[in-house]
């Protein structure tokens, strides 16, 4: 299926020629005089001017003291110690397992999960193969009981319940299929996001696979460590948009490559400083800049280094690129960039090639794809949670039915491409997408118009930032409001469990953002959320209000209301058995 697709089962390396001009950008040692940073006396690193290590936070100090990145010689040493042991030899060792340990994907779980770790890992474009999968299933399979995983707001990966003691291997692992988890936390580049669709849209105006490669191979210096860019101010976002829909998400990244034209030629417009904070919210902004093609790695490395180089050092809600482009202005920014472009030439704008007129498409459910006789097929995974067992099965299903590829979606959903037309009726009646039976929970392909767009982070179950439960409880509320109303359209609810709003609440229909609250009948503080309303994606982007704050187990009459008077849902008149067993469940949570 994949030749007939003409298309490749897992994304590629890049060319050597990409290759050539990755190592080329990563073997320049040049530093502006204005930045911030200097190379290390033994040539190592990039670390703050002794001039600029005043009023600086402590996360700069932690790196000061001394480089993340080493971790990546010092893991299987650190392997072998007793982890307890390990943890009370004292500050630099707790450092090194709470903080420095996340520059390799690996972050410690000490509030929830002591002792127990989470893998992020960087699956460039969200396109896995299925042997990729089996080995992440097999990884999540020998952690027993505290094995899992997420799919991301970022086409990402999540592993969940190693131990130390298992870290060389699963890393090894990963290397071996040709996947990474290093430089995936902390100050450091994020996933590179591309189209869902790349390479199969009907409508496809860039196909975002291999440039999401180039990026993720110049940003980890092919899988090696790269000491250039891994000491950020704060993390990064980047993507580059592939279709009309933008299924990416743009506005929310800090730089974002958007189709454009110019003198006849195909390129891009970048739009910079999206971002979400615990304090503050902004969408990117266009940065009258073109670059073509062949500049997208080397545009990539200008934007960074310019952040790397000039960015905020203090406090760290300060820390991100907009606030750096609004300290200097958006020329001055734009002038910064340039300067680190080849030639010191950066065009202006070209013309768009999006279609701003365009209705975002659905995903969800069988599609035909650009190639005859072929579709692929979104399935609906119920806030991204996955298991060892459905993760076996999802590998095998691609494998069957398709071209053996799974893809990712921002909103934490999978989409098979490479199905021929006379396999879609079998694949449509696989138990996974249909009962559920033997998994934790089924992937429906025609889900409800709550549920398919349901997006909830990591909740309190293991992140200990966050205040409440955010995944099983945001489905349990959806299928308890499917079960009572009739809704007309697609209403996208996000939860996030706190104001670091991974769960993006703010570009919502209705946000969910977890607080403690009080109850006004018992006058005690208990779980609850603030409510975000109206938030939208796509050409119309905007962030939702906050409109209200209430204790969770007030959530359903409410956000009943909510959706008679906005999206013209009406209550059902008769519940089915299986309905009032939906509402009891969420009456029970």
């Amino acid at each position: 299926n994949c030749r007939r697709m003409s298309i490749r089962a897992i994304a590629t390396p890049s060319t050597e020629k990409a290759k050539g001009k990755i190592r080329r950008i990563n073997a320049n040692r040049h530093v502006d005089p204005k930045s911030k940073l200097e190379w290390s006396q033994d040539g190592k690193r990039m670390v703050l001017k002794e001039t600029e290590q005043q009023k600086i936070n402590p996360i700069e100090k932690m790196k000061l003291r001394k480089d993340p990145l080493q971790m990546l010689d010092w893991i299987d040493e650190m392997a072998k110690h007793d982890f307890e042991t390990l943890d009370a030899s004292g500050k630099e060792a707790q450092e090194d397992i709470d903080m420095r340990l996340k520059w390799l994907g690996l972050f410690h779980r000490r509030k929830q999960h002591y002792g127990h770790f989470m893998s992020r890992l960087k699956v460039p474009n969200g396109i896995l193969s299925s042997a990729q999968m089996r080995v992440l299933a097999k990884a999540v399979a020998s952690y027993g009981s505290q094995g899992c995983g997420d799919l991301t707001t970022r086409q990402n990966i999540q592993v969940r319940g190693l131990k130390l003691s298992q870290a060389p291997e699963l890393l090894r692992g990963l290397s071996q299929c040709g996947l990474t988890s290093l430089q995936s936390g902390m100050d450091n580049v994020r996933n590179a996001v591309g189209s869902p669709l790349a390479g199969i849209d009907p409508l496809e105006v860039y196909d975002t696979r291999q440039l999401c490669i180039d990026l993720t191979n110049y940003i980890t210096m092919d899988q090696q460590g790269n000491p250039r860019v891994t000491n950020l101010p704060r993390k990064w976002n980047v993507c580059v948009v592939g279709s009309h829909d933008l299924y990416e998400h743009p506005h929310i990244n800090d730089l974002a490559y958007w189709p454009a034209e110019k003198n006849g030629h195909f390129g891009f417009n970048l739009l910079v400083g999206g971002y979400f904070s615990a304090t503050k919210c902004e969408e990117a902004i266009e940065l009258d800049a073109w670059v073509s093609e062949e500049e997208g790695v080397e545009a990539c490395d200008a934007v960074l280094t310019t952040f790397r180089d000039l960015g905020a050092r203090s406090s760290r809600q300060k820390c991100r690129m907009m606030w750096l482009i609004h300290d200097l202005g958006l020329e001055r920014f734009r002038q910064e960039v340039e300067e680190r472009m080849p030639g010191k030439s950066l065009e202006r704008a070209g013309t768009s090639l999006i279609d701003a007129s365009h209705t975002r498409r659905n995903y969800h459910g069988v599609w035909p794809q650009k190639q005859a006789g072929l579709n692929f097929v979104g399935l609906n995974v119920p806030t991204g949670r996955i298991q060892a067992s459905d993760m076996f099965e999802i590998a095998r299903i691609a494998e069957e039915y398709g071209c053996g590829e799974i893809r990712i979606t921002v909103e934490q959903n999978y989409i098979l491409p490479g199905i021929p037309d006379e396999k879609v009726e079998s694949l449509l009646h696989e138990s996974l997408l249909t009962t559920g039976k033997g998994f934790a929970s089924p992937f429906i392909p025609f889900p409800g118009n709550l549920m398919k767009n349901l997006v909830a982070c990591t909740g309190n179950q293991f992140c200990g930032l966050a205040m409440i439960e955010t995944k099983a409880q945001g489905k349990t509320l959806t299928e308890a409001l499917e079960a009572t109303m009739d809704i007309p359209a697609d209403v996208r609810m996000h939860w996030t469990g706190c104001p670091n709003t991974c769960g993006q609440v703010q570009v919502a229909d209705i946000g969910f953002l977890g607080c403690k609250t009080t109850d006004q009948s018992s006058g005690k503080k208990v779980e609850g959320v603030k409510i975000f309303l109206g938030g939208e994606i796509g050409h119309d982007s905007v962030l939702g209000t906050e409109i209200a704050e209430l204790p969770c187990h007030h959530l359903l009459p409410y956000v009943q209301q909510l959706l008679e008077e906005n999206f013209n849902a009406v209550r059902k008149g008769n519940l089915t058995e299986a309905d009032k067993q939906a509402v009891e469940r969420w009456e029970r949570f």
